[in-house]
């Protein structure tokens, strides 16, 4: 473990190493680069010095040495209780599946694939197979079978695992076209259990050997973008990039990962297929935080699994977050309560951004009747949101998309601090986190200790750092091609600086909408500020090339049916309420309040209500929520045709 470095205000203007002044914590500002009067660049010092030897698969045998007994996962029961495993348990099980590994043959540097969803068994796997020296290569479990075989050829992976026999009997019409796939494992037939017990006859010396071999420079992972631009191309990761990641972020998030007020723990239910909950994951091993992984989304699914593991934060995204309070409003207006829930979350956004304020010497904090308020709402509204959650939550990662200033505000009220994080797989997940004690709400935070974020000229985000990839996987090209020019990352994304640093995400590069009076619209504030309103599950702006700027829309099935009862009328299914005069009016408005975030030329002048929702079955949405807006475009054509025929 690197040695911890606490965070509290020094000087800002210079960049500084992390030091300790009596414990407190110490709060290192970035070192800020103008260019004509508007910032462009913005750099934090790393927090801990770089790691220059060993590998990721050290982590479970340095853990199990330095605390044997302490419990760093809990593995989820079939009958749905949850099992500690300590330090030296973990250990043991990554030491016998990594020699099941080696008695099959794999060799140093072969893939292994993993397609399933967020298990036990998916963080196991990882470390065993560095352990035993090879890479693994996460396929999502939604993924179909020719995007599996596509993931599978272009990585020359060996070896498969999936969690279900539907997973790998889908991939079975697949096997003559890769070659290179000698082994399918099937985790619910038992077969990693069955890979710890091949291995019994291989010495412990030969993983000892193999995890000698790996350095921070040696490949960790293969991660495939969503390809919602074109093809997935393979990130090459590695374990050095790992180590930037997850060594500066657990000690700029030390309230996350050193909670000294009761044990930290992390419940994971995003995929682990996604770079964002592999690092995460990592992080929790690296810091021994008590990890447990939930593997459905499902509100009957995951609501348990929150109140018997109990976490102290949680990895999220905006559009859970944003589920969780509008569920949470409908309930209370169920119950004739809406109005207090109103007051309540007016308290909340208020008590939040007081908070804000103290911790950016801009006001000095919750005033003395606000604190009151909070007070008198707290077990009204705000303990059975986190209760919602768990009960013991404090703070949540949240990343993907921007959460918005109100809701972020909200749940800072609510005794629930977001730390919002941009970043890309190819950023080996945040590149730029909110920092603990100076938040700016709304913004994507500063960069991760160790990196610099730049803007260019046409407004594209560089990103330079430790963290960020070797390159991209091409096996043509005889391997790893590179992926940055003269160190620096071009996103695709769009945003800006303020004067502090802080960055502001405002779009995608490519997903820019050009009107044909030659206006640039970015889509992003627009769809996201719509996104939260209870009654809209996805939004989709078009307008490139076009007069004016107009929106696809799709229905929240649980919104509409509240909002159908608190009218009066019966639920009917979504389908049947394109062009509901009422449903309409309701959405008009929700527009009109949008469109006052923009100029005349950016606001969306039309819309369109959807009958269907967007799916990732249905190739709407990536695994990681986003929109793949061309195949949208082409499904939807009628309807946006529609919007401009009149």
């Amino acid at each position: 473990m690197s040695t911890p470095f606490p965070h509290a205000p020094v000087s800002s203007g210079t960049p500084v190493s992390a030091i300790d002044y009596d414990g407190r914590p110490v709060l290192v500002e970035p070192w800020v680069q103008r260019l004509d009067g508007a910032v462009r660049e913005v750099s934090v010092p790393p927090f801990v010095p770089p790691v220059t030897h060993g590998s990721l698969a050290e982590l479970p045998f340095d853990n199990a040495e330095a605390a044997p007994a302490q419990v760093v996962l809990s593995r989820k029961l079939p009958d749905g209780r949850w099992a500690d495993v300590t330090a030296a348990q973990f250990a043991e099980q990554v030491l016998a599946v990594a020699k099941g590994l080696i008695a099959e043959g794999l060799v140093p540097g072969d893939r292994v694939a993993v397609m399933a969803r967020t298990t036990y068994e998916w963080t196991l796997l990882d470390f065993a197979a560095w352990a035993a020296g090879l890479v693994t290569v996460p396929v999502y479990p939604t993924s179909s079978a020719f995007q599996t075989r596509w993931i599978l050829h272009d990585s020359g992976a060996v070896a498969l695992i999936t969690e279900t026999v539907a997973q790998a009997s889908a991939i079975g019409p697949e096997l003559q076209h890769l070659p290179d796939l000698r082994h399918l494992w099937v985790m619910d037939k038992e077969h990693v259990t069955r890979l710890g017990e091949a291995g019994a006859q291989v010495p412990d010396s030969e993983v000892a050997v193999r995890r000698g071999m790996l350095s921070p420079a040696t490949l960790a992972t293969l991660i495939y973008t969503s390809g919602t631009t074109g093809r997935p191309k393979g990130c090459a990761l590695s374990h050095g990039n790992f180590f930037a990641e997850v060594d500066n972020a657990v000690e700029l998030l030390y309230p996350v990962f050193k909670d000294h007020d009761e044990e930290p723990s992390v419940l994971l239910f995003l995929p682990m297929s996604h770079v964002f909950g592999r690092m995460v994951a990592i992080a929790c091993v690296r810091a021994r935080v008590r990890l447990g992984h939930a593997p459905s989304l499902a509100a009957d699914d995951l609501l348990p699994d929150l109140a018997a593991f109990k976490p102290t934060a949680l990895l999220t995204i905006p559009y859970m977050l944003e589920k969780v309070y509008n569920s949470a409003r409908a309930n209370a207006e169920s119950g004739g309560r809406v109005t207090a829930f109103d007051r309540a979350a007016a308290v909340a956004v208020r008590y939040g951004e007081a908070l804000e304020a103290r911790q950016t010497g801009t006001g000095s904090g919750p005033s003395r009747s606000l604190k009151t308020a909070r007070s008198f709402y707290d077990p009204l509204v705000y303990r059975k949101i986190r209760a919602a959650m768990g009960g013991r939550v404090r703070y949540a990662i949240c990343g993907g998309s921007p959460l918005g200033r109100r809701l972020a505000a909200f749940y800072a009220g609510a005794g629930i601090e977001i730390f919002e994080g941009y970043g890309l797989t190819e950023t080996t997940g945040a590149t730029t986190v909110t920092p603990p004690l100076k938040p700016r709400l709304g913004t994507v935070g500063w960069p991760l200790p160790g990196t610099r974020v730049r803007i260019a000229a046409d407004g594209e985000i560089l990103v330079s750092g430790d963290h960020v990839l070797r390159g991209y996987w091409d096996p043509q090209a005889g391997g790893v091609v590179p992926a940055t020019r003269d160190g620096w990352l071009a996103t695709g994304d769009i945003g800006e600086l303020d004067d502090e640093g802080y960055l502001t995400i405002t779009g995608r590069k490519k997903e820019l909408l050009i009107t044909a009076g030659g206006k640039s619209v970015a889509p992003a504030p627009l769809e996201n500020w719509l996104r939260q309103h209870p009654l809209i599950s996805q939004v989709m702006l078009v307008g490139d090339a076009r007069p004016y700027v107009s929106a696809l829309i799709t229905l929240d099935p649980d919104g509409i049916t509240h909002w159908r009862q608190m009218i009066g009328k019966h639920p009917v299914p979504r389908e049947l309420l394109v062009g509901d005069p009422d449903l309409e009016a309701v959405l008009q408005r929700a527009i009109d309040e949008a469109n006052k975030l923009v100029s005349r030329p950016e606001s969306i002048r039309r819309f369109a209500v959807l009958p269907v929702d967007f799916t990732e079955e249905a190739g709407h949405l990536t695994p990681s929520m986003k929109l793949r807006r061309d195949q949208i475009t082409a499904d939807f054509n009628r309807e946006v045709e529609e919007l401009y025929a009149r």
